[in-house]
């Protein structure tokens, strides 16, 4: 556990990796409710296996972000 905490806390650019992983889930999070928005409605014209990765990616990003939120605590 010592590991993924010391992980969640390693300082890149001044900022933890935990914090980036966080913005990083929501950003994916976004771009994939995007891709089925501007889908439905016409605008632009994406895959859908575009949006299942995206929400494939963003699922194990947000899960690593968890799991180091979590291993902090513990």
């Amino acid at each position: 556990m010592g590991f993924l905490q010391d992980l969640a806390y390693t300082m890149i650019g001044g900022f933890p990796v935990i914090g980036y992983l966080g913005i990083l889930s929501y950003l994916l999070m976004v771009a994939t409710a995007m891709v089925m928005i501007l889908t439905r409605r016409k605008i632009v014209r994406i895959k859908p296996k575009v949006h299942f990765r995206l929400a494939y990616t963003t699922l194990i990003v947000a899960t690593l972000h968890g799991l180091l939120a979590i291993a902090v605590y513990v």
